[in-house]
């Protein structure tokens, strides 16, 4: 029988959550192993994709501590003003950099653009990767936990202190242990594009709330806007067949004139709207991180900041454990795992 080999941590999951988190870890020199199906290279990976981003002030502290803000801010775009109103009600809301004493509300960047950059600092880091590979079985002990993985037609077993799950929405990970998840779909989807604006973005994000449901506007390179327009899920394919000049007059009739008139929309993907919770985030050796623990409405851009802020508690429990000499995968460590994200999540 081939030797099993052992790490400390496995990641299941090579997209923007299990890459971010394999290149944390290998930042404080912990051993880490990553298992993804897609073979790794930005223009297959389904996570790597045309969506804009809106990436908070603390999401680019954490990608600056992984080492790869340097990578993303070329074509990364701040969020000086945030501009908030509702079709028919004359009240706004303005928030303002300059205001807040910080250097920019957030940045909007390709999801795209974060993937090359998280893939590129992986070449240069010691995390082991089983890719193309998939996680066939596990089982975990009071020592270690085992898993199955299939890479090329051939099986082996690999263990680890810890295993995080970084697999998703419909995480197999969650499913196989067995945690309950209570979603609730709002029956809409986004549909997600970008825009070439009629006049300077100024570097102002649009939140707009309508009866026809909400929009969001985010500010990108060459004066594009990101564009999240929500629909009735019975009418995503309506939208995703209209032509160009017809899919721009629906967004200027929801926004306005206000940021000029639109031209040249770029492609059209959609994505359904769920909020998903789950009942617990750990497991005997196993931790939840990203989507495999939570999605939320992509209007309140929190979603990948809420992953992010994940890994980084994560990162910090599993690094001082074992700096103390302590089993990262310890119920102790996860336990305060659950403790520090539970408020963060809730709110």
């Amino acid at each position: 029988m081939a030797d099993v080999k052992e790490f400390d941590l496995l990641i299941a999951g090579g997209g923007l959550a299990g890459t971010s988190i394999a290149c944390a870890l290998d930042s404080v020199g912990i051993s880490t192993a990553i298992i993804e199906s897609v073979a790794m290279d930005a223009s297959s990976q389904p996570s790597f994709d045309d969506r804009a981003i809106a990436l908070s002030w603390g999401s680019r502290r954490i990608f600056e501590g992984i080492g790869i803000w340097d990578a993303i801010t070329p074509t990364a775009t701040p969020i000086h003003h945030i501009h908030i109103s509702e079709k028919g009600r004359f009240g706004q809301a303005h928030l303002d950099a300059q205001e807040e004493s910080v250097e920019a509300l957030g940045y909007v960047a390709l999801a795209r653009d974060i993937g090359h950059a998280l893939q590129q600092r992986m070449l240069g880091s010691k995390v082991h990767r089983f890719c193309p590979a998939t996680l066939i079985d596990f089982k975990a002990d009071d020592e270690k936990v085992t898993a199955m993985i299939e890479a090329d037609g051939k099986s082996e077993n690999v263990t680890a202190k810890l295993l995080i799950a970084a697999d998703g929405k419909e995480s197999g990970i969650r499913k196989a242990l067995g945690i309950e998840s209570h979603e609730s779909d709002y029956e809409q989807a986004a549909i997600v594009s970008n825009l070439l604006a009629g006049k300077a973005h100024d570097n102002i994000a649009y939140e707009r709330f309508t009866t026809e449901g909400p929009l969001a506007l985010l500010p990108m390179t060459d004066n594009r806007f990101g564009v999240v327009l929500t629909v009735p899920q019975e009418q995503v394919d309506e939208y995703l067949a209209l032509d160009d000049a017809a899919f721009i007059e629906q967004v200027q009739k929801r926004i306005g004139f206000r940021c000029g008139r639109f031209h040249q929309a770029g492609k059209r993907t959609s994505y359904p709207l769920v909020l998903m919770r789950t009942e617990a985030i750990t497991a005997q050796r196993v931790a939840l991180v990203g989507n495999a623990a939570h999605a939320l409405h992509p209007i309140s851009g929190q979603g990948f900041n809420l992953g992010l802020r994940d890994i980084a508690t994560l990162v910090d429990v599993v690094t001082d454990a074992i700096k103390q000499g302590e089993d990262p995968g310890s119920e102790a460590v996860l336990q305060k795992y659950a403790k520090w994200r539970k408020q963060d999540v809730r709110s």
